[in-house]
């Protein structure tokens, strides 16, 4: 089983003289249709005991997600999801739409009052997306499965899937017939079967829809 998300390397940060950290992660990346979403949150050293059962998002069922969610927003200082469509991931590509989200997302972020020119924003994974759309770089850590291990990583991605998956849910209204609301958009025998009896929608990355495409367990 993988190891609960902790504190330990936010408060690594805070011992070496950051006194904000704005912690990010993507959903939606690998998916067929709808937007690709960046969630961030805003903590500092006043935040304390992280809510419990909190997990990286894909390691938990819905309804924990659903219920974590609101916990996760209430536990930060700040909260933010920011989205690129399909439409845009189409004609700029997945890397620039990550960050187009995210730069959404600070945006939102600094709206809200958040510190963003003297934060360290922690992103998981090994490469920074953001600072190369951005007019003022942002002091970015990149760390491999900072998801799984940080705290405030896990939040994020929580709080972003959840965000993501409602959208995909009410498309189901709009766009009947494709499952988004059991597939959130990604791969499966009976989201392709879907597309072949009706056509891609205009929710459809449609560059995606060009050659194989392997299936991918719903997120």
């Amino acid at each position: 089983m993988p190891a609960d998300p902790t504190l330990r390397f936010e408060r690594s940060l805070f011992r070496n003289g950051v006194e904000s950290i704005i912690a990010c992660d993507e959903v939606g990346r690998g998916a067929l249709a709808g937007p690709v979403a960046v969630g961030m949150v805003v903590i500092d050293q006043s935040v304390r005991r992280m809510p419990k059962g909190l997990r990286d998002s894909k390691l938990l069922p819905e309804p924990h997600r659903e219920a974590l969610a609101p916990l996760c927003t209430r536990w930060v200082l700040y909260s933010a999801v920011g989205l690129a469509s399909a439409d845009e991931i189409d004609s700029l590509g997945l890397s620039r739409c990550l960050g187009l989200a995210g730069r959404r997302a600070l945006e939102s972020l600094e709206a809200m009052g958040a510190p963003i020119g003297s934060s360290t924003l922690v992103l998981d994974g090994n490469w920074d997306y953001l600072n190369p759309v951005l007019d003022t770089r942002v002091d970015v850590v990149t760390r491999i499965k900072a998801d799984r291990d940080c705290a405030s990583v896990a939040a994020a991605s929580v709080i972003a899937k959840v965000h993501r998956d409602r959208l995909l849910i009410d498309r189901d209204v709009v766009t009947p017939g494709y499952g988004w609301a059991s597939n959130k958009g990604y791969a499966s025998r009976a989201h392709f079967a879907a597309i072949d009896l009706l056509g891609p929608s205009d929710y459809h990355r449609l560059s995606w829809l060009k050659g194989d495409v392997p299936l991918e367990q719903v997120e």
